[in-house]
C-alpha cells in the first residue's frame, strides 16, 4: 500500500502498536483521541477515579499523545485536556462530531401517521434514542416524568435503545407505575429508528455531570436537530458545544430531577418557539457539523503531520477534498 502516514484511532492500545509499525516505515503517526479512556472505565464502572488502573491509563495515553506526530480530537473539552497534559496547542486540529446531512430528513413537527403506527396517543411525546449507560441519567428523567405524572400532564416516554441499565429501569418503572406512560422498545435497526424519530416531540438528554460528560460531545443531539426535532439537554460541558439554549434547543441543570420535571414543562409550554428552533438547528448542523465540513479538517491535520516528519503534502492535501 506504502502509506504517506498513519492515522490511528484511540484508546492507546491502537496508539502504541500504530507508532510501533510506523516508526519502523519511518512514518508520521496522527492519533485521533475520541474520549479519555479512564474516565470511560470509571463510567462505565470498570474501575474507579484515582484507582491504579485510572492512573496507568491516563499515564499512557499520555505517553501516546505525546510520541504521535499530531492529535486530532472530536471537541474543545478533549483539547482542552490533552493541552493540560503538556501538548503544544500548534499539534492538536479539532475535528467536531459530525453528521452525514443527506441522511436525515428535515420535518416540521412529528408525523401523526408515524405516532399512531407505534401506539403513542399523547401530542407530548418525550423520547430518548441511545445507550442506556448510567452517566446519560434516564433514572433521573423517570423520576422526573412521575414527578410531571403527579400533575396530571399529559405525556408519553418512549426510550429507545438498551443497554447496562436496561433492567434497574424497567424496574424504576414499575416501581413508580408509570408502566402506562413508559415504553421501552429495546434495540432496534435504522429504519425503525427513523420511524420513532418521526414519531417524537421533544428528545431528552439528561447526561448527569462526569469528567467524560463534560469532556466529550455526544452525536445524538446533532442527529435529533437534523432531523428538526427539539431537544431538551443537561448543563454539561459536551452539550453546551452543541446547543445553545434557547436558539438550537434548550439546557436545564444536570443532576436534578427537579430541574428536569420543569424544563420539560416550560419547554412543552413554549411550542410556539419551536419552529424557528427547529430552523436553527438544521442551520447548525448543515453548516457546522456536516461530514463534508469535519472531513475537510483533516487535510490541516495531515499536512502538519507530514511537514513535521519531512514527507511529501501534495497527493494527500490534493485528495482530501
Amino acid at each position: 500500500v506504502k502509506p504517506d502516514l498513519v492515522h490511528a484511532h484511540s484508546p492507546l492500545l491502537t496508539a502504541f502498536p500504530s507508532l510501533h509499525a510506523a516508526g519502523r516505515l519511518g512514518l508520521p503517526v496522527v492519533y485521533e483521541m475520541r474520549a479519555t479512556w479512564e474516565d470511560a472505565a470509571v463510567d462505565h464502572g470498570t474501575t474507579r477515579s484515582g484507582s491504579a488502573r485510572y492512573r496507568l491509563s491516563k499515564f499512557l495515553e499520555t505517553i501516546a499523545l505525546k510520541k504521535v506526530t499530531h492529535v486530532t480530537t472530536i471537541c474543545d473539552g478533549l483539547r482542552k485536556e490533552i493541552i493540560s497534559r503538556g501538548i503544544p496547542d500548534e499539534k492538536v486540529t479539532v475535528i467536531p462530531n459530525a453528521v452525514d446531512i443527506d441522511r436525515f430528513t428535515y420535518h416540521s413537527g412529528s408525523d401523526v401517521e408515524a405516532k399512531r403506527r407505534l401506539g403513542m396517543t399523547s401530542e407530548s411525546t418525550i423520547g430518548f434514542v441511545g445507550s442506556f449507560y448510567g452517566y446519560e441519567g434516564l433514572d433521573l428523567l423517570i423520576d422526573a416524568v412521575a414527578k410531571l405524572k403527579e400533575r396530571n400532564a399529559d405525556i408519553e416516554v418512549v426510550l429507545v435503545g438498551g443497554g447496562p441499565e436496561d433492567s434497574s429501569l424497567r424496574d424504576q418503572v414499575n416501581r413508580l407505575g408509570l408502566q402506562d406512560i413508559v415504553q421501552f422498545t429495546g434495540r432496534v435497526s435504522h429504519d425503525e429508528v427513523q420511524s420513532y424519530y418521526r414519531a417524537i416531540d421533544l428528545l431528552v438528554y439528561p447526561r448527569k455531570r462526569t469528567r467524560l460528560t463534560d469532556l466529550v460531545t455526544p452525536l445524538k443531539p446533532l442527529e435529533a436537530m437534523a432531523q428538526g426535532i427539539i431537544v431538551a439537554a443537561s448543563d454539561v460541558g459536551g452539550h453546551r458545544e452543541l446547543i445553545r439554549d434557547g436558539e438550537t434547543g434548550f439546557l436545564f441543570p444536570a443532576d436534578n430531577a427537579d430541574e428536569l420535571a420543569a424544563a420539560i414543562d416550560r419547554t412543552l409550554a413554549s411550542r410556539q418557539r419551536w419552529q424557528g428552533m427547529r430552523e436553527e438547528g438544521r442551520k447548525f448542523v448543515s453548516a457546522e457539523r456536516n461530514w463534508g465540513r469535519s472531513v475537510s479538517g483533516y487535510r490541516k491535520a495531515y499536512r502538519l503531520a507530514l511537514e513535521r516528519s519531512g514527507g511529501k503534502t501534495e497527493k494527500v492535501v490534493g485528495d482530501a477534498g
